[in-house]
């Protein structure tokens, strides 16, 4: 049995960590830490863990074999890395950190303290971007020439924990709006589709929905891959009727549509006029009855257990990252970033 700690007990872990935990016949959810001492002590109760109001305790403290991070941003590279140096495995939310250096810091603690750190990437895990994955690779859609996609909902106001008084909106705890909260999820979708890496970057990120909000909520960014892949990506929480999780790839033998329809989540059109449908069972959504399992916690898991390394690596969430904070910097200056 794995002993797991949850770091922040806001609508992310309550919703997904640890229900998926709590699911796993492998797992103890053995204490559970958030600043609020009642939200610590409501989920505590919920599945007889201890609670805990400081972090640094909890590790002290408990037999712990591993933590989830799920707190505001600003906080998943320290965190992070007090878990590791307290010889614990790590599993952290998106996006990993707010800089490229403290993502390297989380990577180099992980290395140091021979522990695993997984970035809570959960897209990969869909079932229609998996078979999606898997027709690229075999080659049969041919040459990939562009894409779309899109994340956008009306908000995190609707199911966060604070509701408008969120981190979520504040530039010193979320450092980053829509582009964190959802495109970060985009770009590590797209990078696992395609494998592999983009190397330029244009944006439009704009504060346009939200007045409560000092950070983005609405962009549309511009990307090229490694072999000549273009497309563009929309992150956005200022769709209010309804949520947007789409991708289409444009490939020379067909075209994919991912999560584009409600019923079928994979639908190719050949260019010979044959269309295949797979109903695959729905992508994760933060609407309605939509918190089914990720598949994230299964992955960390069964990586502890044959101690191997994670699906999404903190490698792979510090390449994802990084095509978010050129955006921001394409935006800022407006011009195209190169990727090196």
């Amino acid at each position: 049995m794995m002993n797991i700690g949850v770091v922040g007990c806001g609508s992310i872990a309550r919703h997904r960590h640890l229900q998926e935990y709590a699911a796993h016949p492998e797992v103890t959810i053995t204490a559970v830490c958030d600043i609020v001492q009642e939200r610590a002590e409501d989920l505590g109760s919920v599945y007889q863990a201890m609670t805990y109001t400081d972090f640094r305790e909890m590790f002290e403290k408990e037999e712990l074999d591993a933590v989830s991070v799920c707190t505001p941003n600003y906080l998943h590279a320290p965190i992070s890395i007090a878990a590791l140096e307290a010889g614990l495995h790590v599993l952290c939310e998106k996006p990993m950190a707010t800089s490229s250096e403290e993502a390297e810091a989380m990577i180099e603690a992980a290395k140091n303290n021979r522990r695993w750190l997984m970035i809570a990437h959960n897209q990969r895990f869909v079932p229609s971007h998996v078979k999606a994955r898997e027709l690229i690779d075999s080659g049969s859609v041919g040459k990939i020439y562009s894409f779309r996609t899109a994340f956008g909902h009306g908000g995190p106001e609707g199911w966060s924990a604070d509701g408008e008084d969120s981190w979520f909106f504040k530039k010193d705890e979320a450092f980053i709006g829509a582009m964190g909260d959802l495109g970060v999820h985009k770009t590590d979708l797209l990078r696992y589709l395609l494998g592999e890496e983009f190397t330029h970057v244009g944006a439009f990120i704009e504060t346009s929905a939200k007045d409560h909000s000092t950070v983005d909520d609405t962009a549309v960014c511009i990307l090229k891959s490694a072999s000549g892949i273009i497309g563009t990506l929309a992150a956005s929480w200022s769709y209010v009727s309804g949520e947007d999780n789409a991708t289409v790839i444009y490939a020379e033998h067909a075209i994919m549509h991912l999560e584009d329809d409600p019923v079928n989540n994979l639908v190719v059109q050949y260019k010979d006029g044959s269309v295949v449908k797979y109903e695959l069972g729905g992508i994760q959504t933060n609407e309605g009855n939509g918190q089914t399992s990720t598949g994230v916690i299964d992955a960390f898991v069964k990586a502890l257990i044959d101690d191997e390394e994670p699906p999404v690596s903190g490698e792979e969430g510090k390449r994802s990252l990084e095509v978010i904070l050129a955006a921001l910097q394409a935006d800022e200056e407006k011009t195209m970033v190169e990727l090196t």
